[in-house]
């Protein structure tokens, strides 16, 4: 009875079932490795540009505009330097904004941070260009000490509308971080999810936030007689914001041509650090895209360490099995076939390599994304485009044939008489 091909190939492959198993792990981990980082690389930029919503820039005191995109809109850091209430209305009167949403940030609640601002950042600002903010429970805040909870925030932390909370002024880390026990903030919404760092935030009002400052203020002026801080206690020092989320008004809602001149102005007229969050991103992603680079040529050495191992592999079972290709050559096979069953073979590691690469890229990509959700609130959506995947899975079946072109070689000049002698 006649044995095909594809059974003596079956056969070659489990019978060394470890060096087997090994090689093909080795070529899924490469695959998994280069199209996790294509996959992310692409799927991360995309969850970022979604954070920076519909503005068109983004003013602060900040350093520099990349310091004040990750400071305002990522929540990276406190900003360190303020814009007095006076020049935000000044500015507000000066150029043509469809909206100048300000912002303070500084206060935290179980280190998530708590951003004060006005309605507006709900109602004009939208946290995905097309997209407006949608409440999944309760509503917006309507006066001083209510909270609006993030959808990422309100689920790590477990609370709902009606609850309780006492805010941290600063960050737990921070030196002279303390909690304002005496200031109780109600939950009174919960906002739905939008897959951008917003979700990890909790909203109050300026003025709430103005009161917690002014009130250290007048402790360390006035000491215990300072008494319990309301509104009327504030002074013009004590109304100040951290960041302006902007917009100029269009006519076909895009960007308008007078944007460079506005920020120019800005900019040398005012002092102020002007950003574009979508072009800071860009930037962020052009640094970032060396170590991408770095990354994609260690998985790519990894592939091609990978298809050596294959040939490796089959090379040294070419030398253990030249008495098997003897036989078979003197039942009828070919040379051309002796070769032809090797790079079978070493492609089919190849082939299985590549299957469980795609798996362990779908199981990183989902780590990734449970990863980044977790600590920056970010949406990450770890889909493999098919049209990589088969070209990232064909380049590993590409690499094994070439890698088994030595060992079907070495099979194809066997010797069936010296391989046939009897043994001692």
């Amino acid at each position: 009875m006649a044995v095909s091909d594809w059974t003596i190939v079956r056969r070659s492959v489990t019978g060394r079932m470890f060096s087997s198993v090994t090689t093909v792990l080795m070529v899924g981990v490469s695959v998994g490795l280069m199209l996790t980082l294509v996959s992310m690389r692409d799927a991360g930029r995309r969850a970022f540009e979604r954070g920076s919503g519909d503005m068109h820039m983004l003013i602060s005191n900040d350093s520099s505009p990349m310091v004040s995109v990750l400071n305002g809109i990522f929540y990276a850091n406190a900003p360190a330097s303020y814009i007095p209430w006076a020049d935000y209305e000044r500015l507000g009167a000066r150029y043509p904004f469809a909206y100048a949403v300000p912002t303070q940030l500084g206060d935290s609640f179980r280190g998530r941070p708590v951003m004060a601002t006005t309605r507006g950042f709900f109602t004009a600002f939208e946290p995905d260009a097309g997209r407006a903010w949608r409440i999944a429970d309760g509503d917006l805040f309507g006066g001083p000490f209510q909270v609006v909870l993030g959808a990422e925030a309100a689920n790590e932390t477990g609370l709902g509308v009606g609850d309780t909370i006492n805010v941290f002024h600063g960050a737990a880390r921070d030196p002279g971080a303390h909690a304002h026990a005496e200031y109780d903030y109600e939950v009174v919404g919960v906002l739905a999810a939008t897959g951008g760092p917003h979700d990890r935030a909790l909203f109050t009002d300026l003025t709430s936030a103005w009161i917690l400052h002014a009130h250290d203020r007048r402790v360390r002026e006035l000491g215990d007689a300072a008494g319990l801080t309301g509104e009327a206690d504030l002074t013009e020092a004590d109304r100040k914001i951290t960041g302006i989320y902007a917009r100029l008004a269009s006519r076909d809602g895009g960007a308008p041509a007078a944007l460079p001149q506005v920020m120019s102005r800005l900019r040398a007229q005012e002092g102020l650090t002007v950003a574009q969050p979508r072009q800071e991103i860009q930037r962020l992603f052009g640094i970032v895209s060396n170590i991408d680079q770095v990354l994609l040529g260690m998985a790519a050495v990894v592939m091609i360490s990978s298809a050596v191992g294959i040939m490796l592999t089959l090379y040294n079972a070419m030398e253990q099995r030249r008495r098997q290709v003897a036989v078979l050559r003197v039942l009828g096979a070919s040379r051309a076939r002796i070769f032809g069953l090797v790079m079978t073979e070493s492609a089919l590691l190849g082939l299985l390599g590549g299957v469980v690469g795609v798996g362990l890229a779908w199981v990183g990509g989902e780590i990734v994304s449970a990863v980044m959700w977790a600590r920056l609130g970010l949406v990450i959506e770890a889909a493999i485009e098919p049209r990589m995947a088969l070209a990232v899975g064909l380049g590993a079946v590409g690499l094994a044939a070439v890698a088994g072109v030595a060992p079907a070689v070495a099979g194809y000049r066997t010797s069936v008489a010296r391989n046939l002698r009897p043994i001692g």
